[in-house]
């Protein structure tokens, strides 16, 4: 059987008292209290009610000054308080209500019409209550859910962390393992990286690469450029470090550098895919497989044309090839900065993307001073030469 409902009828008219009595307590389980100052010690002692119906004039304490406190004290102010008073001034109501009762009910009062207000308080305060209680369930359940969010976030933060150091370590372990096969890489590797993060940063205003490079492409770009020559490590001896012109046949074998590159990378992705690492080596492999590509068609190894060739593999074109053009060669002495760009500017269109030599002859100030910040050591053979003349 459901609990019944609590009132507590506040009047000093014992007879008041004994008419409301009889009208409610058929439905309700009904308290009493002689006058204010009783109402509160009564609640205050922690029997709190559902509603309240309160006379005004009643000695010692007022009804007035009663709602007040019953609606100051944070355990009792939303119990609705009903007045019932034989005053029918404007202004008395208006007071009634201005200190947070929630109905005004005159004498000599209808029993029907407090019964009738007595159901619809309950009905709200109940409802109010419910609503309350969800809301609290509401907030509980929100700050258990932001508890497990944010133990997720730092969760997947570490594992991106993880995931960071580990291509890192890749990356790092691959350049070890090509600066130890090719006497031409070296600080190459650091000035091409940058010479493709500063082409790759200009060329993001542009409208066409608005959805192609972001912080974070841009960032795997400038960590997968190292790669580009990776493919050099299957190269034999005789021909990765010919001091001279190669023949025909050697040029041949040496071209094959961008497949075996390509298949080395594919092959450590596949690797750490299976571990469900992201495919981060995805540039790296374009790099090095497209690199020596032709915007004609003409390059290799599968002659593609145009905006078929990857975007990283047409930024690395421009930057490998001007990096070879001022370094010094076995087979040729270094160009200076300004006659590198221009003979990169003479083959817009042909060897490189347009796109790519425009953003160099913007950024070619930033191009001269990687270079010079990540210069070779002058050879000890040759006294005089330090650096790149730029």
């Amino acid at each position: 059987m459901a609990q019944r409902a609590k009132i507590l009828i506040v009047d000093d008219q014992a007879d008041n008292q004994l008419i409301l009595e009889d009208i409610l307590s058929e439905f309700y389980e009904v308290h009493t209290a002689n006058n204010g100052m009783e109402a509160l010690d009564f609640l205050h002692a922690g029997n709190l009610v559902d509603v309240i119906l309160l006379d005004i004039i009643m000695p010692e304490m007022d009804g007035f000054e009663t709602c007040r406190r019953i609606k100051d004290a944070p355990e009792t102010r939303n119990i609705p308080v009903m007045f019932l008073s034989g005053l029918n001034r404007p202004e008395d109501e208006e007071l009634g209500f201005a200190i947070g009762a929630e109905d005004f009910i005159h004498k000599p009062i209808s029993p029907a019409v407090v019964r009738a207000r007595a159901r619809t308080h309950l009905n709200l305060s109940r409802a109010t209550r419910s609503l309350r209680r969800r809301n609290a369930d509401l907030e509980r359940l929100v700050a258990e859910r932001t508890v497990e969010i944010q133990s997720q976030a730092k969760h997947l933060i570490a594992s991106k962390q993880a995931v960071i150091a580990a291509q890192d370590t890749t990356i790092t372990a691959f350049c070890a393992l090509a600066e130890a096969r090719d006497n031409e890489t070296g600080n190459h590797i650091k000035r091409t990286q940058h010479y493709v993060r500063v082409l790759a940063e200009h060329l993001r205003t542009h409208p066409r690469y608005l959805m192609q490079l972001d912080d974070e492409i841009i960032q795997l770009l400038f960590k997968s450029a190292p790669l580009h020559d990776i493919g050099k490590v299957a190269t034999p001896d005789a021909i990765l470090l010919k001091n001279g012109k190669l023949t025909k046949e050697e040029w041949a074998v040496m071209r094959q550098h961008c497949e075996a590159g390509r298949d080395a990378i594919l092959q450590a992705q596949g690797a750490m895919d299976a571990a469900g690492a992201t495919p981060f080596l995805k540039y790296a492999a374009e790099i090095a497989y497209g690199h020596h590509e032709r915007w004609d068609g003409g390059g290799y190894p599968q002659g593609l044309m145009g905006e078929a060739i990857p975007l990283s593999a047409r930024l690395m074109a421009v930057a490998d090839v001007y990096d070879a053009l001022i370094s010094r060669r076995v087979y040729k002495p270094p160009f200076p900065h300004h006659q590198a760009v221009e003979m990169i500017h003479k083959e817009r269109g042909k060897h490189f993307d347009p796109d790519v030599v425009d953003a160099l002859l913007v950024v070619q100030d930033e191009f001269a001073r990687i270079a010079d910040s990540f210069c070779d050591a002058p050879d000890p053979d040759e006294p005089g030469i330090i650096g790149f003349v730029i």
